[in-house]
């Protein structure tokens, strides 16, 4: 979807990778069409007894977007298609289908003479969409509707500053002015997402929003399928390049009508005004340097004397003269090639019947493709999810239990709380004074990523609270997991889970750390505390550790050098052993000559035993 050939490709050498926390605390606009034509076919090949996709995956990766990533989405949902993406998207059934292209129904004018759209999208999709935005409002989020395009009213936000980046693998976005984009998003993973901003683009293909609309004009788009035969986008990068940001669009438009003398023009040969003969200087056919062969035999060649020959050598195999007349035809030539290539890309446009198109051009640079002013700006505000009517919603639609959708909604409620106390300080308590925060547990890391794992204690209700041991509160969950249809890990976000201790109920949840640290300074600050005691306590009591045990093991010698296996174990010898006599040096092994060890051994009794002699010996 988008512009037409290998576009995406074009771009890939300018994305960033971002990680999860790129859209923390950032505004971003969401195409939900394009989300759920993406997914619901992944989501069915997975799961296929899976009900209603496409709203268990607005579901979860909403859930995921807002608490996990910390974005603020805003969600865009498309309007009334124009009369060319309709007639398109047509065209595109009917060459899926086999079907001959030239079968197609024309579009229908109306007294104004603008013709009107075949069909609207078909009602199945529709009401994927309208369902998706009922959700999306219950989650508290805020949903917009563009007059046509969605990816056109993503990019007119991101443009005026309403948001920070745009979620969608359309490349028109780039054409209707998004400046940061963001084609594939997964919450869960430890890989990094594709970014593209138009400034790194720009600079490095040299290439403006205007010239990238030419492009697309001659590429094609959803607006116009087939673009100009024989172009792809190479080519039409290369022709494009021919002209400056402020004067493509309007060039075309001259070309269209057959004005093909402006390129020549443009890139008018340097040898033009004295005509197109040749005006090289002849050169000697036996080593290709300038002067007639005759003339080398009467006088030796400059060059080849240059080159320390005293006769006019024969050329080599694709031998080039250097003089400034074979470079000046060279210089000639190339540019009567780029010449020839000029006018025949210009004639194949010029042949090309309405080329090109106002109505896309004058698309791409509207500036009105939401229903709000200028003055007023759209209204973006994120409410608080209203968790019973989201939970009779989603039980009715999905058949979930009320459980269930509770435990997958504590990531969005957690971060709703944490923001708001991060903001006003004011104490209050999670789930409806079910759960308050007690303390930070440890640092885990999650998809790469670290994360606190808060525990948020059950406050104490009328009811009476039997005594549940941990293992059993696991199998609950196991089995209460196991009921529903299988979700897609990537869209899921983490599940809470539940600690039993001493009789008291305790709720664990990831959160960010920057916004743990908002929300409650004075308990990470003790949490900190409490982590440098210990870990300062435990290296204090590895360290006595290995010196208790270093004193106990170490052999008298240096304990810089390990010993070898025959010294150490000589060593523990001569301790076990009293040595004889009062010699210290008998005692410690050292003065003796080579010869002491075989008149020790003459002394020795010969008729004693053999294992005998051999521990005399060594005594």
């Amino acid at each position: 979807m988008g512009v037409g050939g290998n576009f995406w490709d074009l771009l890939k050498p300018y994305a960033h990778n971002e990680g999860v926390d790129f859209l923390r605390d950032k505004r971003v606009a969401v195409d939900l069409s394009f989300w759920l034509v993406q997914h619901e076919a992944a989501i069915r090949s997975r799961s296929p007894r899976a009900r209603n996709p496409h709203l268990r995956t607005t579901f979860f990766r909403t859930v995921a977007l807002f608490s996990k990533m910390g974005a603020y989405p805003v969600f865009v949902v498309d309007g009334t298609p124009s009369p060319l993406k309709a007639q398109a998207r047509i065209e595109r059934f009917f060459r899926m289908s086999g079907l001959d292209p030239t079968a197609l129904p024309k579009p229908v004018e109306d007294e104004e003479g603008e013709a009107s759209p075949v069909k609207q999208r078909n009602q199945a999709f529709t009401r994927c969409v309208r369902e998706c935005m009922e959700l999306l409002r219950l989650l508290g989020m805020p949903v917009l509707e563009a007059r046509s395009e969605a990816e056109g009213l993503c990019a007119q936000l991101n443009s005026e500053g309403h948001v920070d980046a745009c979620i969608t693998a359309d490349s028109d976005a780039f054409l209707f002015g998004a400046t940061c984009v963001i084609k594939r998003l997964r919450s869960n993973s430890k890989e990094p997402f594709e970014c593209y901003n138009v400034s790194d683009i720009e600079a490095g293909l040299g290439l403006g929003r205007k010239q990238l609309i030419a492009i697309a004009l001659l590429v094609g788009s959803d607006h116009n399928l087939h673009g100009v035969p024989g172009f792809g986008v190479d080519t039409a990068v290369r022709f494009v390049r021919l002209f400056n940001e402020d004067e493509i669009l309007n060039r075309l438009l001259e070309i269209g009508k057959g004005d093909i003398d402006l390129v020549n023009g443009i890139t008018k040969s340097p040898r033009s005004s004295v005509g197109s003969g040749n005006v090289r200087s002849p050169h000697c056919s036996n080593c290709g340097h300038p002067g007639s062969k005759s003339a080398h035999l009467k006088i030796v060649c400059e060059y080849c004397v240059t080159n320390g020959s005293r006769n006019c050598m024969k050329k080599s195999s694709g031998f080039k003269c250097t003089c400034s007349s074979c470079a000046e035809e060279r210089k000639f030539k190339e540019h009567q090639r780029r010449e020839n290539w000029q006018i025949k890309m210009c004639k194949i446009i010029s042949a090309e019947p309405k080329f090109p198109n106002n109505e896309i051009i004058a698309l791409f640079l509207a500036n009105n493709h939401g229903y709000y002013s200028e003055k007023d700006g759209p209204s973006l505000s994120w409410d608080k999810p209203k968790v019973e009517d989201l939970i009779d919603f989603l039980t009715y639609h999905q058949h979930w239990e009320p459980s269930y959708i509770r435990q997958r909604m504590i990531p969005m409620l957690s971060t709703v709380y944490l923001r708001e106390m991060a903001s006003t300080q004011n104490e209050s308590s999670l789930l409806n004074d079910q759960y308050k925060f007690h303390s930070i547990l440890r640092v885990k890391i999650s998809h790469g990523h670290p994360y606190y794992l808060v525990k948020w204690k059950r406050a104490a209700i009328n009811t009476v609270v039997h005594s549940v041991s941990t293992e059993q509160t696991e199998v609950d969950q196991t089995q209460l997991s196991g009921s529903i249809e299988s979700t897609d890990p990537l869209d899921e976000p983490d599940v809470p889970t539940i600690l039993v201790d001493n009789g008291c109920w305790f709720l664990l949840t990831d959160e960010n750390i920057n916004l743990v640290q908002a929300a409650f300074p004075k308990e990470v600050n003790n949490f900190m505390e409490e982590k440098g005691s210990e870990e300062f306590r435990s290296k204090q009591s590895k360290y006595m550790y290995k010196a208790g045990m270093s004193d106990k093991l170490a052999p008298s010698k240096s304990t810089g050098v390990q010993l070898s296996i025959t010294e150490f174990y000589r060593s523990e010898k001569v301790l076990a052993q009293p040595a004889l006599g009062d010699d210290s040096e008998k005692k410690s092994g050292k003065g003796k000559s080579p010869g002491d060890h075989r008149r020790k051994s003459d002394d020795v009794d010969k008729n004693l035993p053999k294992s005998v002699r051999r521990r005399l010996l060594f005594n």
